[in-house]
């Protein structure tokens, strides 16, 4: 699919890989719509970046927030080609700690989240691309990119609420692929690594040089841009159907 005058939903576009893959689109020429809670920022994004960027305050994981920004959206531009699920939260919870086994609602805050929130954006937008005109001979109408983690792999002590997330969305990806092939949408997931995000950065190196450690070539944190660069690309090969690709420098994580 060509990016080109293409609408593309970005859940978490305020900020770190969500705020990259905005960029990458815009410079393709497609216009956003940035899905994302922290509403001042934003809207200091949308002013920042003009008339093909719409802000919408969504919660991912409430059917009713995103059914509002999919009016929203389609308001403004008339469409929705193209949907990026960035949008998540992380724990660091041991199954049975010092003060006993994890609280339930911890775990199932973060699978509502990333897991619940990454399908009800999926199955909401898919609805709405059904609707598109077929893009070319092929009969694509829309392209949905999940993000899940190394840590769906290779989960380190203290993420099994995480790990389990994205584990999720990781075997949701060829089904939802099988499910969606008869409306002309594909379905691929990226498994980034460990990347300079506002968070990543403004940890102590006590916390970086270890995963940096592990990673094993580039010798570094991944740039937000290079994640950018694969949801660009994954939209543009046609033939990237029901995949999940590690993005990580070959990190293998270790259990702590």
């Amino acid at each position: 699919m060509n990016l080109e005058n293409k609408i593309a939903v970005i859940t978490g576009g305020v900020s770190g890989l969500g705020l990259a893959t905005v960029q990458a689109y815009l410079a393709k020429g497609a216009k956003v719509a940035i899905w994302d809670l922290n509403a001042e920022q934003g809207a200091l994004l949308a002013a920042e970046l003009g008339d093909n960027v719409l802000f919408c305050r969504v919660n991912v994981s409430d059917e009713a927030s995103v059914q509002a920004a999919i009016a929203e959206t389609m308001a403004k531009f008339g469409a929705i080609h193209i949907a990026v699920n960035c949008a998540g939260i992380g724990s660091a919870v041991r199954t049975v700690g010092k003060n006993g086994p994890m609280p339930l609602d911890i775990f199932s805050k973060v699978i509502g989240v990333n897991l619940i929130g990454t399908f009800n954006v999926t199955r909401l937008t898919a609805a709405e691309m059904a609707k598109n005109t077929a893009d070319d001979e092929d009969g694509e109408r829309g392209v949905i990119i999940n993000t899940a983690s190394v840590a769906a792999f290779d989960g380190q002590i203290g993420q099994v609420a995480y790990s389990a997330s994205k584990g999720g969305i990781v075997g949701m990806t060829l089904p939802l692929a099988r499910d969606l092939a008869a409306i002309g949408v594909r379905v691929n997931t990226i498994a980034p690594g460990i990347f300079n995000t506002p968070l990543m950065n403004s940890s102590p190196d006590s916390v970086k040089l270890p995963l940096i450690e592990m990673t094993q070539f580039p010798k570094r944190l991944g740039h937000p841009s290079e994640y950018g660069q694969l949801a660009t690309q994954i939209v543009e090969n046609k033939f990237m159907n029901g995949e999940t690709i590690r993005l990580d420098g070959a990190i293998r994580m270790a259990p702590r």
